[in-house]
């Protein structure tokens, strides 16, 4: 694996994702890096479900933040490499071997290059305090060039260190962390999964027209693959919305609806994709809609409560999906998203800042967690002005979110 993120990263597989080299190759390469990486089972979930998408669940018992990590895809070789990769890009992140500053944002900003930190995702009701003395790494601008400190705890995930000093108003998650078999292939996935997050925070915020506005119709699909999983899911008695959520930085997001016709335990699978090749966007949607829906099969993470299986949470996220998907015929064509298709992810991550910037978005911020002694690729992006994930409770509306809801462009 390379990682020095050097040359062009020449692509050389494109079924269901886009990879340096086949999955069943990363996957052979990973295995013998297990024990190393404190992983102990990698399981087939896939029977668990009667849609019969690979799942996978990748087991870390002595993690030091989640133990357990999925992986989906077309096959199992993919659903493999996928939870494989999420498990040790966090293993890295719990385990940063990386020069630290400590000091406040006024001090460092005097001769250091510091990030705008009140553009990153915060808190509700906190504000950044630059005169607070915390832990900064540095991050490379991968878009302008040059180093830039970031603050520590928004690149690692090590839930030991209670007593590292902290700013304390950050919204920590992660988002924006990733791996891959080339440098620039993890930084391809770090920043559409930045791209995804502040996609699906906008839309969340839209009204119940607007969004069923944006949903796809699917007899205009043509990518073979994404319409043998549309069978796939029908033929099991679910009902699926495909819905367009692309903002204004014009990178394909696409939201997965899958509504359970069929089954007691009726959890909706619902699955997010960005990508720049709309196909890919829809088939990562599509495939980690079933990810999700075996995962509460499974009822192995952590952060799955009780609460997930009672009677009145599985009604009420009937309902919202039925409401969404019950309006009228969808309208919106696929080609409509537009999007590009890139031989190099070299190609790929210019395409993406050159997005981000035509979106007032000039900072691509990449921290390099790569170890040498094991050879996984892995990085942290961050890109200020991003909205973060609302999906959990730390979520507070960021300018973006405020510049829609007041009717301006994010």
């Amino acid at each position: 694996m390379d990682q020095t993120g050097g040359g062009q990263a020449r692509k050389g597989h494109y079924r269901g994702t886009h990879r340096l080299c086949d999955p069943a190759v990363t996957v052979e390469r990973l295995t013998s890096l297990m024990p190393a990486f404190g992983i102990t089972r990698v399981a087939n979930l896939t029977g668990l479900d009667r849609l019969g998408i690979p799942v996978v669940m990748v087991c870390r018992p002595n993690a030091r933040s989640s133990a357990v990590f999925h992986g989906k895809g077309l096959d199992i070789a993919a659903a493999k490499a996928s939870g494989l990769m999420e498990a040790i890009e966090t293993w890295h992140a719990e385990h940063v071997d990386l020069p630290l500053r400590y000091g406040s944002h006024r001090q460092l900003a005097v001769s250091s290059q510091v990030a705008d930190v009140e553009r990153l995702p915060l808190l509700p009701g906190r504000s950044f305090d630059r005169d607070a003395q915390i832990l900064w790494v540095e991050a490379k601008d991968i878009a302008a060039g040059g180093p830039v400190l970031v603050p520590f705890e928004v690149v690692h995930m090590d839930g030991t260190s209670r007593n590292a000093p902290e700013a304390r108003c950050l919204s920590v998650s992660t988002n924006g962390l990733a791996s891959g078999n080339h440098g620039l292939e993890a930084t391809s996935h770090a920043i559409c999964e930045l791209i995804e997050r502040d996609a699906t925070s906008l839309w969340h915020q839209r009204s119940l027209h607007e969004q069923r506005a944006t949903r796809i119709d699917p007899d205009t699909i043509e990518d073979t693959d994404s319409r043998a999983l549309l069978r796939t899911y029908g033929e099991a008695q679910f009902d699926v919305g495909l819905f367009d959520l692309s903002s204004d930085i014009a990178v394909p997001v696409v939201l997965a609806m899958a509504l359970d016709r069929g089954g007691e335990m009726a959890h909706s699978g619902l699955g997010v994709g960005c990508h720049p090749m709309p196909e890919i966007a829809l088939l990562r949607a599509l495939t980690e809609a079933a990810q999700v829906r075996t995962t509460y099969i499974a009822g192995s993470r952590e952060d799955i409560t009780h609460d997930d299986y009672s009677s009145a949470t599985l009604s009420r996220r009937h309902r919202l999906t039925e409401t969404l998907l019950s309006g009228e015929r969808p309208s919106r064509r696929f080609v409509e998203l537009g999007g590009a298709r890139f031989a190099a992810f070299s190609e790929e991550v210019d395409w993406l800042i050159g997005r981000l910037r035509a979106a007032g978005l000039a900072q691509v911020l990449v921290v390099d967690l790569s170890r040498p002694d094991y050879g996984v690729p892995v990085v942290r992006a961050l890109v200020p002005g991003l909205e973060g994930s609302d999906h959990h409770g730390g979520y507070s509306p960021g300018g973006r979110s405020r510049a829609q809801s007041a009717g301006r462009r994010p």
